[in-house]
């Protein structure tokens, strides 16, 4: 009962915000319309060269690229993939970091010095760089890109997890737990970790909007989800060729990147503030 009315009172505080409320049915339609994209558009990978570097109209809403593929169509599907690698990869770094934070704010000592150190030695490289490392690795890939991102972002989440942790494990209902005789396996998942996740659902809003921007970032230079998928990143690396006189080859997928992380990064803010006690706004 507790849960669900903190629950209640988090979502009466986040509607208070007009933006962040138009914020959240911007992701829902455009969540939407990238789950039925088949049914929608054409085949965003249809060469036309007749049609090549077509500037809007009645037909190509969007216009075409260089070869003639209808880039509303191509933005359309780039969505799934932007979103899919931007969820995917948050669930993966959601799941590394939750469970090593628990571990290592549950038991303290020895687990907390080893997930402390591993939080540090990935630190230590330019996050960037270690996605461009694995990637290299294992060959650019949907797959690869999705599980490199999770397997490097993890360290926020299980800082918050574990910080949480070193609060709320001594409390009276987890001494309450132990008193019962429960395993530590249900003290922690149980009873510990939905009362820490708060902050790390924060830290999911802006870990989505990092992840489409560092896979548009690896479609741009190239070491991306492979062509002919379509992913925003992508659009951009072919428009580079062509900017000076096919502008809306940047312009469409660069709004859509922008909006969509902007988005993102609105929900999380807001949910932030929704989420403090201290907030009256």
């Amino acid at each position: 009962m507790k849960r669900d009315s903190v629950s209640a009172m988090t979502w009466r505080r986040f509607q208070r915000s007009k933006l962040a409320l138009g914020a959240l049915a911007y992701v829902v339609v455009v969540a939407l319309i990238a789950l039925i994209a088949p049914m929608i558009t054409v085949d965003p990978n249809a060469v036309d060269i007749a049609s090549r570097l077509r500037p809007p109209d009645h037909t190509h809403r969007l216009g075409t690229d260089d070869l003639g593929r209808d880039v509303l169509a191509r933005v359309i599907h780039g969505a799934r993939v932007s979103l899919t690698v931007g969820l995917t990869a948050t669930l993966i770094s959601l799941l590394i970091g939750s469970f090593l934070g628990a571990i290592a704010g549950y038991y303290g000592g020895a687990a907390d010095w080893l997930v402390s150190r591993l939080i540090e030695i990935v630190l230590c490289f330019p996050f960037l760089l270690l996605v461009l490392g694995i990637v290299a690795l294992f060959r650019p890939s949907f797959i690869t890109i999705m599980i490199a991102l999770g397997l490097t972002s993890w360290t926020t989440e299980a800082r918050f997890v574990r910080g949480e942790f070193l609060r709320i494990r001594d409390m009276e209902f987890a001494q309450a737990a132990r008193a019962s005789g429960a395993r530590d396996a249900r003290i922690i998942f149980r009873h510990l970790l939905p009362n820490a996740i708060a902050p790390v659902l924060v830290s999911a809003s802006f870990g989505v909007a990092s992840a489409i921007l560092i896979e548009s970032a690896l479609s741009f230079l190239g070491m991306g989800v492979p062509p002919p998928t379509p992913t925003w990143g992508n659009i951009l690396y072919s428009a580079e060729q062509h900017l000076e006189y096919a502008w809306w080859l940047a312009v469409f997928p660069g709004v859509a990147i922008f909006l969509t992380v902007a988005a993102f990064n609105i929900i999380g803010d807001r949910v932030r503030d929704a989420l403090d006690p201290r907030s009256e706004s």
